[in-house]
């Protein structure tokens, strides 16, 4: 069942993703406010919440940022609604600020941030652990095991931060998000969505008031601290003299690699649900029992560094590990658990645990731009013309679709380091280097984070052109709508935002006209050398995954193109340079289209020296095109 068809269930077990299960606890919860912006793993979230906003009667809608998404959210909290924000961990990077301060001022009403780690680094630039923003802002880190869990703490950390009224965060990972599980569902009360914001002293952060707010912080965070032994997400199982800790996924794998080796009811098991601070009582008790303790966790020892801590400060003596037996980098497997588990506890494996091999060997799939995507044929022309002019150029790219510019044959992205840093490194490339700087930005990401270093670049008058790749669309996180999407209601043009700073040089393209891109790459290069201070290029066409999907539901049928095999000379540029993923060479080296691949877009057409490519039959172009545009 879709997660609005469970809406007005109040019992009974059904299978949700963990962020549905995240979003089904919240509402449980009374929650009346929501914001976000799109980043996997966490993207589901807010989705869940929007797509029964009506139904419910919350407020759930996305933010231009996570800045913004997290200040909205605080607002609603101070005022008296319960709210809830959402984001991947390197995004609460990005919403720090208000984040710190948050903890300062408290709050009226529950506020839970949701922070979805990802471990392994499946879709992200790193693979930071989130519990530190915990330790780092006296904030209480709560931390599901399942779906079915995640809904419970979700649930509760409302009632939880609106009781202390102190923020809190609740740290998911990929495994937890994007695992579905059996979640009983309980009664949505009538959410409240309209607050009153009393005005008082304490919100207004100036140091005066500051100092006021970190004691009242501090005393909110000694109860804090004494309820986190009466946590009802923490608790402990088994017995023994040999002590797991273990919080997350991670306690579920220790479980299952406990019953693997034959360990079951011979170890103890501390399970945390809440992670920081961690329940100094039962630690202390249960350490006090114990020989050994072996700290389970993903990422890095934070619990294990509180534990050692405690322990040295109680002088309780006894050894302590974690990472020098279950390691650093990357996410836990269960497989990697027993092995850790079973040379702690100086048993055998019980068995092969190593991961799984896969039976068939398939061949290598580099991840690539998708059939019809617009940004193939933009990088194309532009590599051919850095290639043909010889220009020394750096390529600063940024976070999105586009990041497969990196790779083979485009390699249009020398440098990727967060949203919004192909401008910002773009401002310090122009000043110190001679090479000819291009920022490569989506339109998300530019009005994510683009535009305060894109002020700064015409501020300091910095050579460089930008390139905004314009599909509408926050198309990589899947299709969420960003102030860029035309067929809203409240659309604005990216153009006019840059007009707006001052820049001359601004022109709208459509990447699909090689020939278009050419001519004002050229002319942007002109401006730039000429001129200085940046240049902007506009890309604008419709994402072809959106494009296809639209021209389906109506009706239409999707155009195919073909090869004439008498016309094509092997050239090899279509499957090589252009590299369409729909596009195969043949023995000969001639090329063939697949027509379960080929969305239609037609700008294989253009590319072909000797126009060998063509339509395999007739169609309405105009009528299309009006899709795309």
């Amino acid at each position: 069942m879709k997660f609005k068809d469970l809406i007005k269930l109040t019992q009974g077990k059904y299978l949700l993703l963990g962020n549905e299960a995240i979003a089904r606890g919240a509402l449980e919860g009374g929650l009346g406010y929501a914001s976000a912006y799109p980043g996997t793993p966490s993207s589901d979230i807010l989705e869940s919440l929007i797509a029964v906003r009506d139904l419910v009667g919350i407020k759930a809608s996305w933010a231009v940022n996570e800045k913004v998404a997290f200040e909205s959210a605080y607002a609603a909290a101070i005022s008296g609604v319960k709210s809830l924000v959402a984001m991947k961990h390197v995004g609460l990077n990005v919403a720090a600020d208000p984040f710190m301060t948050s903890a300062y001022t408290g709050v009226e009403e529950g506020f839970v941030i949701v922070t979805a780690d990802d471990p392994s680094m499946w879709s992200s630039q790193n693979e930071q652990d989130n519990r530190w923003y915990g330790v780092h802002a006296y904030m209480p880190v709560f931390e599901p095991s399942s779906p079915s869990e995640a809904k419970d703490i979700t649930k509760y950390a409302l009632e939880f931060s609106s009781r202390h009224k102190h923020p809190v965060i609740l740290r998911t990972t990929t495994r937890i998000s994007h695992t579905r599980g059996p979640v009983s569902l309980g009664p949505i009360p009538k959410p409240v969505t309209t607050g009153e914001f009393r005005k008082e002293a304490k919100y207004v952060h100036i140091p005066a008031n500051a100092r006021k707010n970190k004691k009242a912080m501090l005393e909110r965070w000694r109860r804090i601290s004494e309820e986190a032994n009466t946590h009802p997400f923490n608790r402990v199982e088994g017995s023994g003299d040999v002590l797991i800790i273990a919080s997350g996924i991670a306690y579920a794998y220790v479980k299952e690699a406990a019953e693997h080796l034959g360990l079951s009811g011979k170890v103890r098991i501390v399970k945390l649900g809440m992670t920081y601070p961690i329940p100094a009582r039962i630690i202390k008790d249960e350490a006090s029992k114990a020989t050994r303790i072996l700290v389970v966790e993903e990422l890095d020892p934070v619990v294990e560094k509180e534990v050692k801590a405690l322990l040295q400060d109680e002088g309780i003596r006894v050894k302590v590990h974690g990472k020098d037996f279950v390691g650093y980098e990357f996410e836990l497997t269960l497989s990697r658990v027993i092995n850790a588990l079973a040379k702690f506890m100086g048993v055998e494996t019980g068995g092969n645990v190593s991961e799984p091999v896969k039976s068939v060997q398939l061949p290598p799939r580099p991840p690539v731009l998708c059939p019809g995507c617009p940004y193939r044929p933009l990088f194309f022309e532009i590599r051919k013309i850095l290639n043909q002019e010889k220009i020394p150029y750096i390529a600063a790219g940024d976070i999105g679709c586009y990041s497969l510019g990196f790779n083979p044959p485009y390699r249009l992205q020398d440098i990727i380091i967060e949203m919004g840093g192909s401008i910002g490194t773009g401002n310090g490339f122009g000043e110190v280097t001679n090479s000819l700087v291009i920022a490569i930005i989506g339109d998300s990401t530019f009005f994510h984070a683009g535009i305060p270093p894109l002020i700064n670049a015409v501020w300091k008058k910095i050579p460089m052109i930008v390139i905004v790749l314009d599909n509408e669309i926050t198309a990589m996180t899947g299709h969420q709508p960003s102030p860029a999407t035309r067929r809203s209601m409240s659309y604005i043009p990216i153009e006019n935002v840059v007009k707006g700073l001052g820049i001359s040089f601004v022109k709208v393209i459509d990447p699909f006209s090689t020939k278009e891109v050419r001519n004002t790459f050229m002319e942007a290069l002109k401006t730039v050398k000429g001129e200085g201070g940046p240049a902007v290029i506009i890309a604008r066409r419709r994402c072809a995954l959106e494009v296809t999907r639209e021209i389906r539901r109506s009706g239409i049928e999707v155009p195919l193109y073909v090869v004439d095999e008498d016309k094509c000379i092997a050239c090899r540029i279509c499957y090589d340079w252009f590299a369409c993923p729909a596009i195969f060479p043949l023995k000969d080296g001639k090329a063939v289209i697949d027509p379960e691949l080929c969305v239609g877009c037609g700008a294989c057409e253009q590319v072909c020296p000797v126009k060998a490519i063509r339509p395999a039959k007739p169609y309405d172009k105009e009528k299309i095109e009006s899709f795309w545009r």
